[in-house]
């Protein structure tokens, strides 16, 4: 049975979600800027940080200016997004270390913001993040050069390993999953694989059975670069091209994004390999943080940004950039989700639920012992 969320479902969802969402945050967050601006004049211009990961880059950097001229057009003040992409990963150490301090969080998939908030709270007993909405969703996939991908009729992790076991030389390549949540997904895959579980039953003792171990060790021997996010990664494969990058663990959209210049540049394309044992979905929860820096103003202005990212023609745009569209009024867009693009409209394959809390946190420690320890 297939775990693929249908359009159907993400409607219903959608439906009676976005409008519950979007009410609380403009009611808790405006009312109560209004309440103080009895005594304290509104300000002329209002900045707030963005901190978010670093696959959405394209489509933040397109559309926050258009979201800045609308805000100044309702309201009458000028506002300042500052986007700031990191991996995923690196965007929770950012935040608990205090290097950065964002008004908006936004990793790649929600299964970060237990993770946050329970480090969070070991320090300030509450959790820092207790509202959210998906903007967009991407599944992961093993992105190839055509080329090799039929030559080696790849279609699993499981094939990779075959791969490996019979001497082929190919690298293989995805970001680090101390940094990035793409490359937390990918690695998470390849256990689940390796175990013959889906993600969610992936207990710890199964991360340590050293044959699944094995199984994963030998993958990763092929290994050749693990970039810092998910984004960057995508950019660094195209760029270097076949030679030096064969197959890569990214999301769905850095095929899209990146297919027509990997084109141009090598004369061969990339394309999307939905792994037909499984795969995970990445979500990218727009996130307000419940911290003492950030002020019932920003709240409602971050609350408008929401508002204005999942308007249709600013959905639309996001699936110019690889992204599927969750706002249910948004139709797919079929000559963007093609096979001349390197991906297919329907996902034909099952989608894992999340991880366990205390798998996730085991992963990042077991990696250790299965990564190639010749790359950076």
């Amino acid at each position: 049975m297939k775990l693929f969320p249908k359009r159907g479902y993400l409607m219903f969802l959608t439906g009676i979600v976005i409008g519950i969402i979007v009410a609380a945050f403009i009611s808790s967050t405006y009312y109560g800027a209004r309440t103080t601006t009895t005594t304290v004049e509104l300000p002329d211009y209002i900045e707030i940080t963005f901190l978010y990961s670093s696959e959405k880059q394209g489509w933040l950097e397109e559309v926050t200016p258009m979201f800045e001229n609308w805000f100044k057009r309702e309201y009458g003040i000028d506002v300042k997004v500052k986007l700031i992409p990191a991996g995923t990963h690196e965007t929770v150490n950012l935040i608990m270390h205090g290097s950065i301090k964002p008004t908006i969080w936004s990793p790649a998939s929600s299964i970060w913001i237990p993770y946050l908030n329970e480090l969070w709270m070991k320090a300030h007993n509450e959790p820092i993040a207790d509202k959210w909405y998906p903007l967009v969703i991407s599944p992961v996939v093993i992105a190839g050069w055509s080329s090799l991908v039929e030559k080696y009729d790849v279609k699993s992790f499981t094939d990779l390993y075959n791969l490996a076991k019979e001497g082929v030389d190919f690298k293989w390549g995805h970001p680090d999953p101390l940094l990035s949540n793409g490359g937390t997904m990918v690695v998470l895959l390849e256990f689940a694989e390796a175990a013959g579980k889906t993600v969610d039953e992936l207990t710890i003792e199964d991360l340590q059975n050293k044959t699944v171990q094995e199984i994963v060790r030998t993958i990763e021997s092929k290994a050749v670069y693990y970039g810092k996010s998910t984004g960057f990664f995508g950019s660094w494969a195209v760029d270097n091209g076949p030679e030096v990058i064969s197959f890569f663990g990214v999301y769905e959209n850095i095929v899209i994004d990146k297919a027509e210049k990997a084109y141009k540049k090598w004369n061969d394309r990339i394309i999307a390999v939905y792994p037909e044992f499984g795969t995970l979905l990445s979500d990218h929860p727009f996130v307000i943080l419940n911290a003492e820096w950030v002020s019932n103003i920003e709240k409602f202005v971050a609350s408008q940004y929401l508002y204005f990212l999942l308007q249709p023609e600013i959905q639309n745009l996001a699936q110019k950039h690889g992204f599927r569209p969750v706002n249910p009024a948004v139709s797919l867009d079929s000559e963007i989700f093609s096979l001349e693009n390197g991906v297919k409209s329907e996902i034909e394959t099952v989608v894992f639920k999340p991880p366990k809390g205390e798998v996730l946190e085991a992963l990042f420690k077991i990696w250790e012992e299965v990564k190639n320890p010749g790359v950076g």
